[in-house]
């Protein structure tokens, strides 16, 4: 089921609430938002929206058999490629940049944002169907720049029935499958890319593809390789070493 408001704070703030409120909500289901008026992207940033763009939340229950809980940012960032690739299957260099975001080129059509409560992860995606968003320091992109039209009701309703499929293959053990489908539609293995480590500073590296938890690679210069818990990951430039 999609609900559908017309204006809101957060979707994922409402569905945190509706969680913390004691309501039991089921996988499948979606809240989606006309406009949103405090939506927000990782680490706290401010997400300003556009009218037409894609900006839902839904749930996922966690079983105890499951993969780590944030693999789940991947499998959704699978499930969001999939969707736009199939609307435009002519958009070229459509890339998933760990751990949340889709990219055409160096702009951001999509991003998405996990929060959990308890034993349900709540996962937000913003996907800019009809307009970009102005965000400094950053590019970004709509699927209408290129030509592309997709009303936001026909895009929900193509990406739920995609990320529930690919939920449902994570919960019965295909996480091994679904990230190597993540790693052949991320950037190319030897990109050269920056990390902001808050311990470290910034680090530059080439990147070296995701373990078997989902956390992301760094191959140094001196050829060490660093594994990259948290932080945002931004290309610098393309590097000639290969995976």
């Amino acid at each position: 089921m999609i609900e559908t408001v017309a204006d809101i704070a957060s979707t994922n703030g409402a569905l945190l609430a509706r969680l913390g409120g004691g309501e039991s909500l089921a996988e499948g289901g979606w809240l989606v938002a006309d406009r949103q008026s405090a939506g927000r992207g990782r680490a706290g940033r401010a997400w300003s929206d556009g009218f037409g763009n894609f900006m839902g939340s839904t749930v996922v229950n966690l079983r105890g058999s499951d993969p780590l809980p944030q693999t789940l940012a991947l499998v959704a960032g699978l499930a969001v490629h999939e969707t736009v690739s199939a609307i435009a299957p002519a958009l070229a260099d459509l890339r998933l940049k760990w751990p949340n975001d889709l990219l055409v080129g160096k702009a951001k059509l999509a991003g998405i944002l996990l929060e959990r409560q308890r034993e349900t992860v709540v996962v937000g995606i913003g996907v800019n169907l009809a307009q970009a968003p102005q965000v400094p320091d950053r590019a970004t992109a709509a699927l209408r720049d290129f030509g592309i039209e997709i009303s936001r009701d026909q895009f929900a309703a193509d990406l739920a029935a995609r990320l529930r499929d690919a939920v449902d293959r994570w919960h019965f053990g295909e996480w091994p499958l679904l990230r190597q489908q993540w790693i052949s539609r991320a950037l190319p293995t030897g990109t050269l890319v920056s990390v902001k480590d808050s311990d470290h500073g910034t680090i530059m590296g080439a990147f070296a593809g995701i373990d078997d938890d989902g956390v992301a690679l760094l191959r140094l210069a001196d050829g060490a390789v660093r594994a990259i818990h948290a932080g945002d990951i931004d290309m610098v430039g393309s590097h000639a070493s290969g995976g």
